[in-house]
């Protein structure tokens, strides 16, 4: 049994790095199931997730961050960089992923954030993302040893993300730094978010992807309803914005938006769920909540 095993390993990991990096999809991808929101827009994530990968040997708590950035300064992104710096606090193993060739002042803010380099505390991997999209391989090389002087990585490893390249690697190098201890969750769960707070997340997904670049920011998702009738899942969710114009753009001419993003949100929770969804879906206006202490309490952020 892996929980009497004497060399068995298990540990929290923090992904962290600016936004738009990848994080999320290298969760997902370590997992092995979709347990974090992505999009092509930056600062997707907004929350501190788990997602947990078990195996004969270790058990991986990754902890999927909402990306640090100074760019914007009201109180929600306060709260989410807040998240970022808590977790790498709180974990064994810190994961910094930046993009391959790509490396400016936004991920030098984040390296700061690191333990000191003459006294760490914990160990640094720093993953190097995207070398599927690298035209000329031969660049790697060099940015590689560039980045060795940044900081004193415990290890350097090229990856996809997206398509899995190195990967294995990656996990066996985690695991080399995790804690011997027994198994922190048991071995069928991947995440310790609640099917409630998963599907409020697959619908705020839909928004990043389905609206144009700068609503999705000015949006959040809370449910109001999760009640199960047998096999049947039964969601009354509601989009919250900022402002009445935003909440005539996400219903769109007819409501076909509105009902676009809440089919598409619910196949993915059934999915997800292995199971029927009947989702229901309104757009609620509350003028502020992104700089509104109480207004982020009650939808999770605080």
């Amino acid at each position: 049994m892996t929980a009497t095993n004497p060399d068995y390993r298990s540990g929290y990991v923090a992904i962290v790095g600016r936004p738009n990096v990848g994080k999320s999809t290298l969760l997902n991808n370590l997992v092995g199931q979709k347990v974090s929101i992505t999009s092509r827009k930056s600062q997707t994530t907004r929350h501190r997730i788990n997602g947990i990968l078990t195996d004969a040997q270790s058990q991986f708590i990754f902890v999927d961050t909402p990306g640090f950035q100074k760019q914007h300064t009201n109180r929600l992104h306060n709260t989410m960089n807040r998240t970022v710096i808590q977790s790498m606090r709180d974990v064994d193993v810190v994961i910094l992923v930046i993009e391959a060739l790509r490396f400016d002042d936004r991920d030098k803010l984040v390296v700061k954030l690191l333990p000191a380099m003459d006294s760490p505390d914990k160990p640094v991997i720093l993953v190097v993302n995207k070398v599927d999209r690298l035209a000329d391989k031969s660049q790697l090389l060099p940015f590689l040893e560039k980045m060795a002087k940044e900081y004193a990585f415990a290890a350097i490893i090229p990856v996809s993300a997206e398509k899995g390249i190195q990967l294995a690697d990656l996990i066996r190098t985690v695991r080399s730094y995790l804690p011997q201890n027994p198994p922190l969750f048991d071995e069928n769960e991947v995440t310790d978010r609640s099917e409630q707070f998963i599907a409020a997340e697959l619908v705020r997904e839909k928004l990043f992807r389905m609206l144009g670049e700068e609503i999705p920011y000015s949006t959040s998702v809370i449910i109001d309803q999760f009640i199960m009738e047998g096999e049947l899942r039964k969601i009354h969710a509601s989009i919250i914005v900022d402002r009445s114009n935003q909440k005539a753009i996400v219903i769109g001419k007819d409501g076909e938006k509105l009902k676009l993003i809440a089919t598409q949100a619910r196949k993915d929770m059934e999915q997800n769920f292995g199971g029927k969804v009947f989702l229901k879906v309104w757009v609620k206006v509350k003028s502020g909540w992104a700089d509104d202490a109480r207004a982020l309490k009650s939808l999770g952020y605080e």
